[in-house]
């Protein structure tokens, strides 16, 4: 055997090998193979990069097509069109509902242990007009700081729950707070209110920040799945569950609490694929962070800012509540 018969094959063994991964990558999502316990410990945290994933599948396509490399080619080609089908609705808006109610602007914000800058927050509560602010990883040093910086004129009721570090959190709103709906007690804290309108409607707020799916232990990923199932579905009043889900659309089990008759406003505005965490300091990568409302509210508008010192952008929506 000749040394470029040699060199060819290695050649060939490789294209198939990324192309098979790639395959498998595609084939995965299509099945919601994170479901399967077995498999699910290496799976959540993998398919947090799907959209990273359909773009190298098709880039692999395209480079593999022009090396004439035919099979892992078509092969690439294949599962880039799959995974495609799974983006493709995040980038459009899609129609609402004829809701007939109040406007409510809700902010949600990762803190990363209540270091993000509080006067780019109070800003951004300016800026957007937010009627309700979601905090998760508040300490009780980025409550001063905040107050410091003038929460308390623009959002002067608040429920919070420190415990220290990453787990506590914490709801600020324009218009009174009254006591919510329990949940299960879970890692962080996850307070729930009624956000009392001028009108006289009232609308339920979830302050969310579950487990992250962290490997290589099974045990953390079980308790992500575990908490994120303590949601509850909407109830009469209309609700909005706000903060870091540690989930993005491409988890089977983010998508089952969209199934209990939420819609994700970033979603629903054709804006999901902004990307809403990545390594302090560095870009953001994926898309973790979210508003859900209740289906009966319709979307206005849904946008991403940075927020110095945090490794998270903050989530704004725009949402009109249905009539009372």
């Amino acid at each position: 055997m000749t040394v470029p018969d040699v060199g060819s094959r290695v050649v060939t063994s490789a294209s198939w090998a990324v192309a098979g991964g790639l395959a498998a990558w595609a084939a995965a999502r299509i099945v919601a193979a994170d479901r399967v316990r077995r498999i699910e410990s290496p799976l959540a945290p993998l398919l947090s990069f799907t959209p990273q994933a359909t773009v190298a599948a098709q880039a692999t396509a395209l480079a593999l097509g022009l090396a004439r490399r035919r099979g892992p080619a078509a092969t690439a080609a294949l599962s880039a069109a799959a995974l495609a089908m799974t983006m493709r609705p995040r980038a459009a808006a899609r129609p609402q509902p004829p809701a007939s109610g109040p406007v409510l602007r809700a902010l949600t914000v990762n803190l990363l242990c209540g270091r993000a800058d509080a006067d780019t927050v109070v800003a951004l509560v300016g800026q957007t007009g937010a009627d309700v602010l979601f905090l998760q990883e508040l300490t009780g040093d980025a409550v001063t700081r905040l107050k410091q910086a003038g929460i308390g004129d623009l959002l002067p009721e608040q429920v919070t729950e420190l415990r220290g570090g990453a787990r506590g959190s914490g709801i600020y709103a324009r218009f009174p707070l009254r006591e919510g709906v329990p949940l299960a007690p879970v890692h962080a804290a996850q307070p729930s209110a009624v956000l009392e309108l001028p009108g006289g409607q009232g609308v339920e707020v979830i302050c969310v920040h579950p487990h992250p799916p962290k490997p290589p232990s099974s045990r953390g990923v079980a308790r992500w799945r575990q908490e994120l199932a303590v949601l509850p579905p909407p109830g009469k009043l209309p609700r909005i569950v706000a903060g870091d889900f540690n989930a993005t659309h491409d988890h089977a089990v983010f998508r089952r609490v969209l199934r209990l008759g939420y819609a994700d406003a970033a979603l629903e505005a054709g804006d999901a694929l902004t990307p809403t965490w990545g390594p302090a300091g560095t870009v953001a990568v994926i898309t973790i962070d979210h508003v859900l409302v209740d289906r009966r509210c319709a979307v206005l508008a849904s946008s991403v800012h940075a927020v110095p010192g945090s490794d998270h952008r903050a989530v704004y929506a725009e949402v009109r509540l249905p009539g009372a």
